[in-house]
């Protein structure tokens, strides 16, 4: 994912909390926030300390940026949102496979996720 793309400002995290829609799953928490005029989605992650050790929310951060990655490679992302994933305890224990099965359960459910048919 491009840097570009990602959400790094606290202001900006702040502004998803308190105006944002959140929607959650077992693993996940998704806040989105509608942006106009906006070309791209952008991302942010936060995974708690109390997942694990650093390696440990690297390896989920690496796997939900590769997961949102292929989502905007395939055009399934609507382009006008921001996002803010928030990982939860189960993220810890799961495989890649489980994580972009459950990311993209989430994100049907904020309606931030359109399905291509080809």
């Amino acid at each position: 994912m491009k840097k570009a793309n990602r959400i790094k400002r606290n202001e900006d995290f702040q502004t998803i909390f308190k105006h944002g829609h959140s929607t959650a799953n077992r693993q996940f928490v998704i806040y989105s926030y509608p942006k106009k005029n906006q070309a791209h989605f952008r991302v942010g992650l936060s995974v708690s300390k109390k997942l694990g050790d650093a390696h440990l929310r690297n390896y989920i951060k690496r796997c939900l940026r590769h997961v949102m990655m292929e989502f905007d490679a395939n055009q399934l992302i609507k382009h006008d949102v921001d996002i803010v994933i928030i990982a939860r305890n189960p993220a810890a224990t799961m495989t890649y496979h489980e994580m972009k099965s459950s990311l993209e359960h989430v994100l049907k459910l904020a309606k931030v996720y359109q399905h291509r048919s080809k």
